[in-house]
C-alpha cells in the first residue's frame, strides 16, 4: 500500500518534505496513515523519514539541521572512538529549533540540549529533501576543528581506507583547515586498517618513534600492521575481526621472529583502554635490542605547566545562543553605492 510513497521518500535521501511528496502523488491523507501505520515517522512539522524515531540522523532533522563532524562519521559507519555529544549543522538563518526527542518543545528548553552541539553554518535549509547529514568534507572539517587530533587523524584514515576520499578532496580538506590543523591531513593514511592501529600509529609517532606501515615479510603473505624502529612488530588484534584468525596470526608471529622483529599483539582493547602498558612493553622491547628510545613528555608538560612554570591557559571554544561549537558565520555588511 505504502510502497510507491517509501520508494520516493528512500529516493529523496531518506527524508522529504510534505510540499515534495504531495506534488508526486501522495496526498496528505496518505501520510497521516503511513505515519500512524508506523511505515514512516514525522520528524517535525511537514517532515516525514523512513528512519527509525532514534536514528541520530531524525533527531538532528528535528532540531533543524544535519548530523556533522564525528556524529556523521559514526553515521556513515566510520572509526569513532567513543560515544560523545550529538553534533548538529545548523543554517544560520534557522528559526525554531526543537528537541530532538519531542517536536513541540522549543530546543532551549529540552532537557536534552546539553548534549547537543550546534554548528552554525552559512548553508542553505534542506527544502524538500534531506540525507540528515552532511557532505564528507564539511563533517571532516568539523571533526579536524573540535575533536582530539588522534580522533581527527583516524577519522581521516577511515576515509581514505573507504575509498570516500581522493587526492583531490584532501588538499580541499586541508584548504579548508586553519594552518594549525593543516597537519592532521598530512599525518592520516590510506594504508591503515582498523581505528586501533590508527589510534597506534598516531601515539606512536607522537613520542617521536619511527613507525611503517603495512611491511611485508619475506615468507608471509601477510603484512605487518607497524614496524617500530625497524625492531618491533606490532598487530593490533579485535575481537571482531580476528576471532577466526588464531593460527594464520600466530604464523605471522613466528615469521615476524625469523625476519629478525620482536612481535607484540596487544588486542584492541589494550590501545583504547591500557595504552600506557601497551607503550610500556614497546619501549622494553626497544631497549632491549639495543634501540636509542626517545624520552617520555615530562610530567611538567603532560600536567601543562610549561618551561617558564607558568600553567598553559586553556582557550575556551567560541560559544554562542544557543548552545554552540561553532560561532554564528557573519553576514558581509551591505554594498553602498554612491550616486
Amino acid at each position: 500500500m505504502f510502497e510507491a510513497l517509501v520508494e520516493e521518500v528512500r529516493r529523496a535521501g531518506g527524508a522529504a518534505g510534505r510540499a515534495h511528496l504531495v506534488r508526486r502523488g501522495h496526498p496528505d491523507r496518505m501520510l497521516a496513515a503511513a505515519v500512524r501505520a508506523g511505515v514512516l515517522t514525522r520528524a517535525r512539522r511537514g517532515w516525514y523519514s523512513i528512519w527509525s524515531p532514534d536514528d541520530p540522523r531524525i533527531l538532528a532533522l528535528r532540531i533543524g539541521g544535519r548530523l556533522t563532524g564525528i556524529s556523521a562519521i559514526r553515521a556513515w559507519g566510520g572509526w569513532v572512538r567513543r560515544a560523545s555529544r550529538m553534533h548538529v549543522a545548523t543554517p544560520v538563518n534557522a528559526s525554531r529549533l526543537r528537541c530532538p526527542r519531542r517536536r513541540r518543545v522549543a530546543f532551549t528548553d529540552s532537557p536534552a540540549r546539553n548534549g547537543v552541539a550546534l554548528h552554525w553554518t552559512s548553508a542553505q535549509h534542506d527544502r524538500d529533501t534531506s540525507t540528515g547529514v552532511v557532505t564528507l568534507l564539511e563533517a571532516l572539517e568539523v571533526v579536524c576543528l573540535v575533536e582530539p587530533e588522534e580522533d581527527a587523524i583516524a577519522a581521516i584514515d577511515w576515509a581514505r581506507r573507504s575509498g570516500r576520499v581522493d587526492a583531490l578532496d584532501l588538499a580541499a580538506l586541508a584548504r579548508r583547515l586553519p594552518a594549525s590543523r593543516r597537519r592532521l591531513v598530512s599525518a592520516s593514511s590510506g594504508s591503515c586498517h582498523s581505528l586501533p592501529e590508527s589510534l597506534a600509529r598516531t601515539r606512536l609517532r607522537a613520542t617521536g618513534l619511527g613507525v611503517l606501515e603495512q611491511v611485508l615479510l619475506p615468507d608471509d603473505p601477510s603484512p605487518i600492521d607497524l614496524l617500530i624502529e625497524g625492531s618491533v612488530a606490532l598487530e593490533v588484534d579485535g575481537e571482531e575481526f580476528h576471532r577466526e584468525r588464531f593460527y594464520p596470526d600466530r604464523a605471522k608471529d613466528l615469521a615476524a621472529t625469523r625476519s629478525g622483529f620482536h612481535a607484540l599483539r596487544p588486542a584492541a582493547r589494550h590501545v583504547f583502554d591500557e595504552w600506557p602498558a601497551v607503550l610500556e612493553a614497546i619501549r622494553a622491547a626497544l631497549t632491549a635490542r639495543g634501540v636509542r628510545v626517545p624520552a617520555p613528555p615530562s610530567a611538567s608538560r603532560a600536567s601543562g605547566v610549561d618551561n617558564s612554570g607558568r600553567p598553559r591557559r586553556a582557550r575556551r571554544r567560541t560559544r554562542a545562543v544557543p548552545r554552540s561549537m561553532s560561532p554564528r558565520p557573519r553576514r558581509p555588511p551591505p554594498i553602498v553605492l554612491s550616486r
